[in-house]
C-alpha cells in the first residue's frame, strides 16, 4: 500500500510539474516571438480605422484657417502616431499640427511650432487656454500674424532680445494644440520623420504606392537609419472632392520592444525562483490530492474484509467526499443486507425494519422539532428574562404578547409535527363521503376574512354549481385551509386571490391561485417536503410552521389526487382534483388509527 501511494504522489507531482513548467515557458516564447506581432497588427488596425474615419471627421469641421492642422494634430495625440496628408504626385502638404494663438492688445498672434527644430522639453509644462506666456521668435507674415518661436517661456526673460534680431510678444493663450503627454518621448522628431526620411521612402516606393486603389491600405516596416528605431507605417489612398489623396501614418515600435527586451530580463531572474515555487507547489498539489484516495482505499479494503466498523472520514465537498459518503451508505446497506440475510424468519425482519423505520420517523421528529423550537424557545426564554428583571410596566403587557404568540407557534409547530408523523407512519386513515366542496370553502373563507382584511386582498370564487366529491370532508378542508393560508400569506396587498374549479372527465379540478412573487422554478417540486421554504429568512415574519405543504401532500396522496403548483404571470397557483363518484374513490369504510 506504501508503495502504492508513493507511485501516485510521484505521478501527480510530475504531472503537475510539467503542465505547469510547459505552460510557463509557452508564455514566454508567445512574449519572445509574437507579443510584437500582436503589438504591431493593433497599433495598424487602429490606425487603420482613423484614417478611414478621416475624410468623414474633415468634413464635419467648421471652416477655418488651421481646420486641417487642428485634426490632424488631434489625431496624433489620440494615437500616438505621425501623420501626413500627400496628393496624387505624393507631394506632401504642408502642416503645422502643433500651434499656439496668442491674444497679443486684442489682436490674435499664431505661433506655429516647428516639427524639426524644438523638442518637448523646450515648451513650459501644462500650458492651457488663458495662461500668459512670453514667446521670442520671428514673425513670418507681412501682418506680423504668424510668428516662428525661438524661445517660449511663462516670465519674460532679462536678456535684450533685439540684439539677436528677434522680436518678442507677451499675451495670454486664446488656443492651443500641442503633443500630449502619452506621445512618444520625442514626438517633434517622430513627426518631422514623415517629412524628411519617409518623404524620400515615399519617392522610392511611388510606384507601388499610386497603384493603390481608393480605400485601401499599404502596411510596412521601417527602421529608421539615424536612431535604428523600428517604424509602422501605413498608407491610405482617399479620395476627397473627386481628388485622389494619400494619408500616411508613421508610429513607433519602440515602447514594444523595450518591453520585450525588460520582459525578457525579468523572466533570465525570475525562472528560478519560478522553478523552486513550482517545485513545491506541485508536491503540495499532489499530496493534498492523494491524501484522500489513499484514505479510500483503506476504507475499500476494510469493506473486502466485510469490515464496516470504520468508515471513510472524508468530508470535503467534492468528488472525494462524494465517493466517501457514497462508500459510507454502501457499506452500510452491505451491513444490514448482511444482517437480513441472517434472520431466518421473514416475519421477524418485516417487524425489524418497521421498527428501526419508526425510530427513525422519531429520530427525525425530534431533531426537526429541537430545530425549528430553537428560535422561539430563545424568544421566550429572552422575554421572560425581561419579566424576571422586572422591566418597565408599560413593557410587562408586550412582553407577555410575544410569549404568548411565541408559545402559540410552538404549539402550532408540534401539533403539526404530531399529524405529519401520522402521516408518515401511515396511522391515518380517510371516512370518505360524498359532500359539496362549496360549503368547506366557504367555511374556510369565512375565516380569512380578518387576515383578508388586514391585506386588503380580494377574493374571487367561481365553482361549478354540482361541485359534490367523494373524499374525506375533515381532511380536505386541512388542504384547503393549509392552501388558502399560503396564498394569504405570500400575496401582494391589495391584490387578488382566485378560488376556481372545473371539471376534467370524472373529477373536479380546484385551483387557488394569488398574485404575489414567484417561486424558482428549480424549487417547485420540493416545496411539497417538510420543512423547506423557499425563503427561510422571512418565514417567522410571513407566518406558517414549514409543514403545511407536506401535509396536504399526505392527504391528497391517499386521496390518489392529481396536485401541483406552478408559476403564472402574476403569481403562482396551486390546484389539486377529486373524485366525484364514488366508484373512482376507493372504500368508503376506511377508519382512522389515532
Amino acid at each position: 500500500m506504501k508503495h502504492l501511494r508513493l507511485n501516485v504522489v510521484t505521478k501527480l507531482f510530475a504531472a503537475t510539474f510539467v503542465f505547469v513548467f510547459l505552460l510557463y515557458a509557452l508564455i514566454l516564447i508567445g512574449e519572445k516571438f509574437f507579443f510584437e506581432r500582436f503589438y504591431l497588427n493593433a497599433k495598424v488596425s487602429e490606425l487603420s480605422q482613423v484614417m478611414a474615419s478621416f475624410p468623414e471627421e474633415y468634413a464635419k469641421l467648421p471652416p477655418g484657417k488651421h481646420k486641417l492642422d487642428r485634426l490632424v494634430g488631434t489625431l496624433m495625440n489620440r494615437t500616438d502616431a505621425s501623420f501626413a496628408i500627400a496628393n496624387e504626385q505624393l507631394r506632401q502638404m504642408n502642416l503645422d499640427p502643433y500651434f499656439l494663438k496668442v491674444n497679443v492688445a486684442n489682436q490674435n498672434q499664431v505661433i506655429t511650432l516647428p516639427l524639426k527644430e524644438m523638442t518637448s522639453t523646450e515648451l513650459p509644462e501644462g500650458l492651457h487656454v488663458g495662461d500668459t506666456i512670453t514667446v521670442d521668435g520671428i514673425f513670418m507674415d507681412e501682418n506680423d500674424t504668424i510668428m516662428k518661436p525661438i524661445q517660449i517661456a511663462r516670465q519674460s526673460p532679462s536678456t535684450n532680445v533685439s540684439e539677436k534680431g528677434l522680436t518678442r510678444v507677451t499675451g495670454v493663450i486664446s488656443d492651443l494644440m500641442l503633443p500630449s503627454q502619452q506621445r512618444a518621448h520625442n514626438p517633434f522628431y517622430q513627426d518631422s520623420l514623415v517629412e524628411d526620411q519617409i518623404g524620400s521612402w515615399l519617392t522610392q516606393q511611388s510606384e507601388e504606392i499610386t497603384q493603390m486603389k481608393s480605400g485601401s491600405f499599404l502596411q510596412r516596416k521601417w527602421t529608421d537609419p539615424w536612431s535604428g528605431v523600428n517604424y509602422a507605417i501605413v498608407i491610405h489612398r482617399f479620395s476627397y472632392h473627386s481628388e485622389a489623396m494619400y494619408m500616411i501614418a508613421v508610429t513607433t515600435l519602440q515602447p514594444v520592444s523595450d518591453a520585450i527586451s525588460m520582459l525578457t530580463s525579468y523572466s533570465f531572474y525570475a525562472t528560478p525562483v519560478i522553478l523552486v515555487i513550482l517545485l513545491l507547489l506541485s508536491f503540495v498539489f499532489s499530496k493534498i490530492i492523494t491524501k484522500p484516495l489513499v484514505t479510500l482505499s483503506h476504507s475499500a479494503s476494510r469493506m473486502a474484509n466485510l469490515d464496516f466498523t470504520e468508515l471513510a472520514s472524508i468530508h470535503s465537498q467534492d468528488e472525494f467526499g462524494e465517493l466517501s459518503r457514497h462508500l459510507n451508505t454502501l457499506a452500510g446497506k452491505l451491513d444490514q443486507t448482511l444482517k437480513d440475510l441472517t434472520s431466518a424468519n421473514v416475519t421477524l425482519r418485516e417487524d425489524l425494519e418497521h421498527k428501526e423505520k419508526m425510530e427513525q420517523l422519531r429520530k427525525e421528529l425530534i431533531a426537526n422539532i429541537s430545530h425549528e423550537l430553537k428560535t422561539p424557545l430563545g424568544i421566550v426564554k429572552g422575554f421572560a428574562e425581561g419579566l424576571k428583571d422586572d422591566v418597565a410596566h408599560e413593557k410587562r403587557e408586550r412582553y407577555m404578547d410575544v410569549i404568548l404568540s411565541e408559545v402559540d407557534k410552538m404549539n402550532e409547530l408540534i401539533m403539526d409535527m404530531l399529524e405529519l408523523s401520522k402521516f408518515e407512519a401511515k396511522a391515518i386513515m380517510l371516512r370518505r363521503q360524498s359532500f359539496p366542496v362549496s360549503e368547506v370553502i366557504d367555511r374556510v373563507v369565512a375565516s380569512f376574512q380578518l387576515q383578508l382584511a388586514n391585506k386588503q386582498v380580494r377574493l374571487w370564487l367561481a365553482l361549478p354549481e354540482e361541485n359534490n366529491v367523494w373524499a374525506d370532508p375533515r381532511r380536505i378542508e386541512q388542504v384547503i385551509v393549509n392552501l388558502l393560508g399560503n396564498a394569504v400569506r405570500h400575496a401582494n396587498p391589495s391584490s387578488e386571490i382566485r378560488i376556481t374549479g372545473a371539471r376534467e372527465r370524472e373529477c373536479i379540478r380546484f385551483r387557488i391561485e394569488n398574485e404575489g412573487v414567484h417561486i424558482p422554478d428549480d424549487q417547485l417540486a420540493r416545496i411539497w417536503e417538510q420543512f423547506y421554504r423557499v425563503d427561510s429568512s422571512r418565514w417567522r415574519k410571513s407566518g406558517g410552521t414549514g409543514l403545511g405543504l407536506a401535509i396536504c401532500k399526505h392527504i391528497l396522496d391517499l386521496h390518489g389526487s392529481d396536485y401541483g403548483a406552478e408559476n403564472t404571470v402574476n403569481g403562482v397557483a396551486f390546484s389539486f382534483t377529486l373524485v366525484e363518484n364514488e366508484n373512482k374513490g376507493g372504500n368508503d369504510n376506511e377508519s382512522e388509527k389515532e
